[in-house]
C-alpha cells in the first residue's frame, strides 16, 4: 500500500538556517547523519518497494502491451518510422533532461533544501533549453531524411523536456525517500490518461500524432502527479550550497548515458538511412517490444535498489548483501520472459502485433541475446552509481560505444537481420570484460554472480528443454494465442518448479515477502536489531 502523503516542507527565509532533508522529506537532521537506519527497516523498505514496484511494472507492461496491440492495428508501420526517426535523430536529448542530478540527490548520504531547490532551477532551465533544442533540429532531421512531416513531430515531442525539468527533483526525494507506492500511483495514472488519449486520437484518424499525443502525455501528466505525490515548493536558487560535486557527479553519469545511447541507437539511425521508414518501422517494433519487459523491470528494479545500495555503500559486506540478492531477484524475473523471446518469436509477433508484422519475428528471435546481456549488466550500473563510481561507468560506457557500432557494421550487409545478430554477438562479448571491471573495489566474487544470475538462467533452460520436446511430440495447433498460452505456461511451470523446489529457492522468496512486511508465512519474524 502506498505511504501516507507527507505534509507541505516549510520554505525557509534567507535569513534562516537551510535545513536538511531526510529521508522520507521531512526536514530536520537527516537520518543517515543521525545513524544508519536499522537493517531490519531498511531491509523491509527495500522488499517492499520492490514488490510494490514490480506490480506496478506489471501493470505497465500489461497497459503497454495492450495500448502496442491495439496502436498497430489502428496506424501503418510508416506511421512509426516517421516518429521513430525522430526518437532516433534527438531521443539523445532525453539523456539531458535531468543531467543525472536526480541521481545525485538519491545518492548522496544528505541533502540540504538549498541544494535541492538549486538543483530544480537547473532541472527546469536545462528542460527549455533541451526544448528549444528540438525546434532548432527539426530542419535538419527533415533535411536528412527528405520528410517534411518530420518537423511539427519534432516540436511537439520537445514540450515534454520542459515537464521533466519541472518534477526531477521532486521525483528523486521521492525515491530517496523509498516511497515507492505514491511513485507507482503517479506512474500508472499518467500512463492511463496518455494511453487513452492516444487511442481515441487514432481510432479518429490522427496517424501518427496519436503516437505523439502518448509521448507528451506521458511526462506532462507525471509531472502533475508528482508535485501533488510530494508537496514541496522549491525556494529561491542560492550560491554556495555545495552543488559542484552534485553537478559533477551528474555529469559523468549523463556523459554515459549518452554514449550508451550512442551505441544502442546507431542501428536504427543506419537502417532508418539506408533502408528507410518501412523496414526501421518494423525492426523498431521488433526491438521495442524484446526489450519492453526488460526495460520496464530494469527501471522498476533499479529504482528500489539504486536508493537502497546508496545507503549501504560505506559497508561493504551489505553492500555485497544487498546487490546479490537484487541480482538474483532481477535475472530470476529477466530470464525467463527473454527465452520466451527466443523461442515463440513468430507467435508472440502474430499476437501482439497482428499478420502484417510477420517480418519482425526473426529480427525479435536475433535481438533475445542483447535483452538477457542487458539483464546480466544493468545491476552493475547501479552499483557502481550508487557508490560513487560514476567515473567508471564512463569508462565501461566509452568501452561498449566502439564494439556494438563494429557489430551493427559487420551485419549491416545483411540488413536488419544482420544488424540485430550483430548486435547481440557483441552485447554477448561485453558481459565478462564490463562485469569485471565494474565489481572492481568491493567484496563481490564470480562466484557470488555465478551463483545470483546462474541458477535462474539453468533453470528456465531446463524449461526450454521440456518445451523443445514437448513440441517434438505434439501436433501443430491452432489458434497462435491458445498455441502460445499453452508453451509459456508450461515453460513457467517447468521454471518455477526447478528453481523454487529443485534449486530450494522457495525459502529466499518466502524470505523476500516476509521482509515486506505483508506477509509472516504463519509466524512472525523478530526484528533484528
Amino acid at each position: 500500500m502506498p505511504d501516507q502523503m507527507s505534509e507541505p516542507l516549510p520554505t525557509p527565509r534567507q535569513s534562516d538556517p537551510v535545513p536538511a532533508l531526510d529521508a522520507t522529506g521531512q526536514t530536520g537532521t537527516p537520518s543517515f547523519l543521525a545513524g544508519d537506519p536499522s537493517t531490519h527497516d531498511l531491509k523491509r523498505r527495500t522488499a517492499h518497494g520492490a514488490l510494490i514496484s514490480t506490480a506496478a511494472q506489471g501493470a505497465n507492461f500489461i497497459l503497454r502491451t495492450g495500448s502496442m496491440i491495439i496502436l498497430e492495428r489502428l496506424l501503418l508501420p510508416k506511421d512509426f518510422g516517421l516518429v521513430g526517426m525522430v526518437t532516433a535523430g534527438t531521443g539523445f536529448l532525453d539523456l539531458f533532461r535531468d543531467v543525472g542530478l536526480s541521481m545525485a540527490t538519491v545518492q548522496r548520504p544528505s541533502v540540504t533544501h538549498g541544494q535541492t531547490s538549486t538543483l530544480f532551477w537547473i532541472n527546469l532551465a536545462i528542460g527549455g533549453l533541451l526544448a528549444a533544442l528540438c525546434v532548432a533540429f527539426a530542419p535538419l532531421l527533415v533535411a536528412f531524411y527528405g520528410e517534411p512531416r518530420l518537423f511539427w513531430i519534432t516540436v511537439a515531442l520537445g514540450a515534454g523536456f520542459l515537464f521533466n525539468g519541472a518534477s526531477a527533483q521532486h521525483r528523486a526525494m521521492l525515491q530517496r525517500g523509498m516511497r515507492f507506492g505514491r511513485i507507482a500511483i503517479v506512474d500508472i495514472s499518467a500512463l492511463v490518461l496518455s494511453i487513452a488519449a492516444a487511442v481515441g486520437g487514432a481510432a479518429v484518424g490522427i496517424g501518427y500524432w496519436a503516437l505523439v499525443v502518448m509521448a507528451t502525455g506521458i511526462p506532462a501528466a507525471s509531472a502533475v502527479g508528482t508535485w501533488l505525490a510530494y508537496r514541496w515548493v522549491p525556494g529561491l536558487p542560492q550560491r554556495q550550497t555545495g552543488v559542484r560535486s552534485m553537478l559533477w557527479y551528474g555529469g559523468k553519469a549523463t556523459l554515459s548515458n549518452l554514449s550508451f545511447y550512442v551505441a544502442y541507437n546507431t542501428d536504427k539511425v543506419l537502417l532508418g538511412r539506408l533502408f528507410g521508414a518501412d523496414i526501421l518501422g518494423i525492426y523498431g517494433r521488433a526491438y521495442q517490444l524484446v526489450n519492453l519487459p526488460t526495460q520496464n523491470l530494469s527501471s522498476t528494479i533499479g529504482g528500489v535498489a539504486f536508493p537502497a545500495l546508496a545507503r549501504v555503500q560505506g559497508d561493504p559486506v551489505r553492500l555485497r548483501e544487498y546487490f546479490l540478492k537484487g541480482y538474483a531477484f532481477y535475472v530470476s524475473l529477466v530470464a525467463p520472459i527473454t527465452v520466451t523471446c527466443a523461442m515463440f518469436s513468430e507467435d508472440i509477433i502474430r499476437v501482439m502485433l497482428g499478420p502484417k508484422w510477420s517480418e519482425a519475428a526473426p529480427i525479435f528471435r536475433l535481438l533475445a541475446p542483447t535483452i538477457l546481456a542487458f539483464a546480466l549488466l544493468n545491476p552493475f550500473g547501479w552499483l557502481m552509481l550508487a557508490t560513487d563510481q560514476a567515473g567508471r561507468n564512463l569508462k565501461i560506457a566509452l568501452l561498449v560505444v566502439p564494439v556494438v557500432i563494429l557489430g551493427y557494421t559487420i551485419g549491416l550487409v545483411r540488413g536488419p537481420h544482420g544488424v540485430a545478430a550483430g548486435f547481440s554477438l557483441a552485447m554477448v562479448i561485453l558481459i565478462v570484460p564490463v562485469v569485471s571491471w565494474a565489481k572492481q573495489g568491493t567484496l563481490i566474487t564470480w562466484r557470488g554472480i555465478i551463483k545470483a544470475g546462474g541458477t535462474p538462467i539453468l533453470s528456465v533452460a531446463i524449461g526450454a528443454g521440456v518445451v523443445w520436446l514437448l513440441a517434438r511430440q505434439l501436433p501443430h495447433f491452432e489458434p497462435a494465442l491458445l498455441r502460445l498460452t499453452a508453451e509459456t505456461a508450461v515453460l513457467f511451470v517447468t521454471y518455477l518448479i526447478v528453481l523454487l523446489f529443485v534449486f530450494g529457492q522457495l525459502t529466499v522468496y518466502t524470505g523476500l515477502l516476509r521482509e515486506t512486511g505483508l506477509w509472516r508465512g504463519g509466524k512472525r519474524q523478530p526484528k533484528e536489531a
